[in-house]
Parts: C-alpha cells; structure tokens; sequence
C-alpha cells in the first residue's frame, strides 16, 4: 500500500508540473512584467508577425497547441515573418523545436527595403537546426558555422560542452544584445560571445559569407524575425525586455586617415597635410561615396565643408550601399554650388526632391569658404542649418522608417573638389 502510495503521489506531481507548465505557456509573471518583460506571441494568434517587406501574414505559418508552427513550405528565398515593432538592445528568450532534419532561424535587427530580398542580408541569425540528423535527411554535412546556436557564418560556440535536445524536444534558446556586446544561450548555457562592430567582427564579415552583402549586421535597430527554411518548426514563450541604450558621442573623421569609413567608386578621397577630408572627381568622372562603416539612426552631426571647383557633394542619411555597383541609395542633404538647393533634402531613388532651399536663402552659401552645416534626424522630423540659418525642417515617413549609415557623397560628371573637417555626431 505505501509503495502504491508512493507512485500515485509521483503521479500527481509529475501531472501537476505538466499542468503548471502548460498553464504557464506565453505568459509574463508579476515579477516579468513589472521588470519590463513583453510577450511577442499571446499563445492564440499571429497578432503583432507579418511576412517580411509585407504589410500582412500570408503564411507559411500558423498556429498549433500554444505555438507557432512553421509549416515547411518556406526557403530559402521566401518564408520569413517579422515582427511590427523594431528593437535595439534587448534580452530575448524563446523555446522552440525542430522536426527531424530540420533548420530554421531566430535573426534580429532585421531592415525591411525592396532593395533587400531577404533578411539574412541584413539582420544576423541565432542558428536552429537538427545537427545529429541534418546530414542524413539532406545528404549535406554541415560546416561548424551553420549548426545550431551558432551565430550564423561568424562566430561558432565550443560543441563539445554545448547542451542540445534532440529533434523534436524542446529547447530555450536566448539572445542578450547590450549596445553590441552579444551573448548567445542554448539551454541556460552560453554559446558565444562577442562584440559586435569590433575589428574582430568587421574581418569576419568582410572576409567571409557576408563579403558581398555590405550592410549585414551594420543595423543598430530592426526586426525580430522567425524562418520557415523547408522544415516544421515550433516556437512559444517568446519574450524580450528592452536594455536602456548608451548615447555615442565623437568625431568622424580623425584629421589623418580615413578610419572608420569605407570608400565606394573610383574617386580619391584622403586626409591632406591641414586635417581636412578632401574627395576629388576621379579619371571616371562616375558617382563616389565614403559612407561610415556604422549605422547612425538618430544623431545631431555638425561638419564644415569648403567647395573648390565645383563643389557638388553631399551628405547622405539613413543610407545603404546597393550591390552590385556599390550605389548609395537613401536621403541626401544636399551640397552644391550657389542657386542648387545646398542644405536641402532629396532621395536618391523614387521622389527626388523632398525639400528645395527659397531663393532668398541661397545667398547664405559662402562660395570659396569654409561653411558650417548642421543636421538634426529623429524619427521621421528632420532639420538642417545652414551657417546658423534654418535651412529644412521636414517630417517624412519613409525617412522615419529608414535605417542606414552617414556617407559623403561625390557628384559625377568630374571636375569637383570639396574639403570636410570637424564631422562630429551625438547618438539620440
């Protein structure tokens, strides 16, 4: 009889912590919530997910027993769903599971643009997939770099000490991204670690999968975003918590080199023996651009700039580099000769302009001098000055959703030369 005992009071309370579990599903405690804690998935629907570059969810996914269910019809070209709200530094947790063979994808920061087909071209990826199994369901071995909870094609955590459940089980996964430091978990243990934006991640991402995708990982800001790569795959309790975001304040340009910026096009651009940033028209008189090697979203820049023969130039905002051709597409604020709308506003692909300068303002361009120019971005409210004077103040929402990095533009057509010093910015 106490033997019997025994075993139904183990049953009761192997049932009781199903039933706790179950019951605890796609829920936030007290604590959870009042340590900032949301949910991105209520359990019930795909409220708050829509297809990638989409303005509704159109599948392959769904809901099953509490979770969300790729269903396996996604690839490699299609099938990705994203959340509407964006985040930039968070704690994010998650269970999931994989079907046999299976392989799938946690990424973040993704950045929605038709000129981006796919987000793993721009948000980094927490690796899922069936690493026992992988090889023979697809006839493919795979490279340590695309198992499961690795930072996919950059960093790979020791595979020896890593705690994976087998497919069809379920694991917590779990991403914490403060201000670029980066920390994988896999099942309450730390995968990888690293910084992102390092010199170590820079030769990484020029030197590898990514040498070809430019803006990979640049985005400072963006999207949650699940995959369907082919194989059913299950994710529930997904939750994140902001992490508060440490302003940057500092000079662009060093005074003797071009570090911390990347040069598209054939045009010279160089330090000279004064600490100015100086571009020159190049023999192909084509378009050139110097764009940051970082993602500013939010920021307050100051620079001077001084034009000498022709001057038509540029700053471009929230911008990105378009392969191939190294074109660099976004917002520019316009630098140009006197009666051509310096300090105005034009998109480089669609509208053209968005803000042209009054004549009775084009006088305030010093010709031959040295000029001061201001730009203020946040949100969708953008203002520029112009030697003290308000030059733009303009609300945009494409500009509002636009993410992308600070670039100096050359015009083509040759012939033009313009000096920069004191770029300085602060993050908001």
């Amino acid at each position: 009889m106490k033997r019997i005992l025994i075993i139904a009071l183990a049953a009761s309370a192997v049932l009781a912590t199903a039933l706790s579990c179950t019951c605890g599903q796609n829920k936030l405690t007290k604590k959870e919530k009042a340590e900032g804690w949301q949910l991105l998935f209520d359990g019930k629907t795909l409220n708050g997910w829509r297809d990638y570059n989409g303005d509704a969810l159109t599948g392959p996914w769904t809901v099953e027993k509490g979770a969300i269910m790729a269903e396996g019809k996604g690839e490699d070209a299609s099938g990705y769903i994203v959340t509407d709200k964006e985040f930039k530094n968070f704690d994010l947790c998650w269970e999931w599971k994989i079907s046999r063979g299976g392989n799938s994808g946690m990424l973040y920061h993704v950045v929605e643009n038709p000129k981006f087909p796919v987000p793993y071209i721009t948000g980094p990826e927490y690796q899922l997939i069936d690493d026992e199994n992988y090889a023979e369901v697809n006839d493919y071995e795979l490279e340590p770099w695309q198992r499961c909870a690795v930072d996919y094609a950059m960093y790979v955590p020791d595979f020896e000490t890593r705690k994976l459940n087998p497919a069809g089980e379920w694991n917590t996964s779990r991403i914490v991204f403060d201000n670029g430091h980066v920390t994988y978990y896999l099942n309450g243990e730390v995968t990888v670690e690293f910084d992102a934006w390092s010199d170590d991640w820079l030769q990484r991402k020029n030197s590898g999968k990514w040498a070809e995708h430019p803006e990979y990982g640049l985005s400072r800001t963006g999207h949650i975003c699940l995959q369907d790569h082919g194989f059913p795959a299950w994710f529930r309790n997904i939750k994140i918590k902001e992490l508060p975001d440490k302003p940057v304040e500092k000079d662009l340009f060093n005074g003797k080199d071009l570090t911390g910026w990347v040069l598209y096009g054939t045009d010279p651009w160089y330090a000279d023996t004064d600490g100015n940033l100086v571009c020159e028209s190049g023999p192909d008189n084509e378009y050139g651009y110097l764009a940051t090697t970082d993602y500013y979203d939010d920021f307050d820049l100051s620079l001077e700039f001084k034009q000498e023969a022709n001057g038509n130039s540029g700053v471009f905002i929230r911008s990105f580099v378009q392969m191939p051709g190294q074109r660099v597409n976004g917002w520019q604020v316009e630098v140009a000769p006197k009666n051509h709308d310096t300090a105005g506003v034009y998109e480089s692909y669609g509208r053209g302009w968005l803000y042209q300068i009054p004549d009775e303002k084009e006088n305030i361009l010093k010709e031959g001098d040295w000029n001061t120019m201001r730009i203020l971005l946040q949100g969708d409210h953008l203002q520029t000055w112009l030697n003290g004077e308000p030059m733009t103040d303009l609300h945009d929402d494409k500009i509002g959703a636009g993410h992308g990095r600070i670039a100096l533009q050359i015009h083509d057509g040759g012939g033009i030369k313009v000096r920069w010093r004191n770029l300085h910015i602060k993050t908001l």
